[in-house]
């Protein structure tokens, strides 16, 4: 049978008991699969899950993106198989282009396959830390809105810190793995952590992160209720009846695909400042108002 951890107590691992108290948080008791990657986090959460008596799968995704990705996964896998948890590794392929945006979308897509092929909830091991760097990058792109706990994926760690994922791997002697990318400037989230944060640490006066977190959860909360008030629809006379906000929503069910600022109020435009003109192109689409519609259709018509 695989070695279960044994129970850790606050005298002893501290920054652990922090990772169970997260996990403990969560009403749910259903089987979950957890996003494993082999490094702090994600082992920090499969160690604290399999603690809290959850039945647990670790699935490592295997992007090829690295020489040794093969052997990278194995290990996590092995590590997981360690502490407990049931565990395995997928390869996928990641389509060209942005590469952090495609191999996220590989990897969920490869994980939430798996959860549904067992009934299980999926888990990743966000914290505090990615929280404050996703939303400084939403600003960037006009959405500054926080990364949900609770949803279509679970995320128990953000209200941790990176350091105590760390402190606690370390505690329980485990081995993590430190990805490369994680430190190549190319990627602009490790400029975000390595450049844009210290600078507003010394700004600021003080650890920028929490405040940040804390902005991500109040835009969350506002974006959720207002979600909850939008209506689907693509006549004008309705969407121009609607506050603003609810608007963009509508434009946004309507497309459904990423809209920025530029194309909200270009298609908000076409209703509330109706002159004639032409259609809105976005993401492959044209938006065009026809009489008392708006209609989607491709660009190439």
């Amino acid at each position: 049978m695989p070695r279960r951890p044994q129970p850790f107590w606050p005298d002893r691992s501290p920054a652990f008991l922090k990772l169970r108290r997260a996990v403990r948080a969560l009403a749910s008791e259903d089987p979950v699969l957890i996003g494993l990657s082999g490094g702090a986090d994600s082992l920090g959460l499969v160690a604290a899950a399999l603690a809290e008596g959850r039945d647990v799968l670790a699935l490592c995704v295997d992007h090829g993106l690295q020489p040794d990705s093969a052997t990278v996964a194995d290990r996590a896998v092995a590590m997981a198989r360690s502490l407990g948890a049931e565990a395995r590794s997928v390869k996928v392929q990641v389509k060209p282009g942005n590469i952090e945006a495609q191999a996220r979308e590989a990897r969920y897509k490869a994980l939430m396959t798996a959860a549904a092929a067992e009934s299980r909830s999926v888990w990743v091991a966000h914290t505090m830390d990615d929280q404050a760097e996703t939303y400084l990058l939403g600003s960037l792109r006009g959405r500054a809105v926080g990364m949900p706990v609770s949803g279509t994926v679970i995320r128990p760690f953000l209200s941790v810190r990176r350091a105590d994922t760390v402190a606690a791997c370390a505690e329980l002697g485990l081995e993590v793995w430190h990805d490369p990318m994680n430190a190549d400037p190319r990627f602009r989230r490790v400029r975000v952590r390595t450049e844009v944060l210290p600078l507003l640490a010394d700004i600021h006066g003080g650890d920028p992160v929490p405040p940040l977190a804390a902005a991500a959860s109040l835009a969350r909360d506002d974006a959720a209720a207002l979600d909850a008030q939008a209506i689907a629809t693509a006549q004008v006379a309705e969407i121009a009846c609607l506050p603003v906000a609810l608007r963009r929503r509508a434009y946004l069910a309507l497309v459904d695909a990423p809209l920025g600022p530029r194309h909200l109020e270009a298609i908000d435009s076409l209703v509330m400042d109706w002159h004639g003109q032409g259609p809105v192109a976005v993401a492959g689409f044209q938006v065009r108002r026809q009489g008392a519609e708006l209609r989607v259709i491709p660009r190439s018509t």
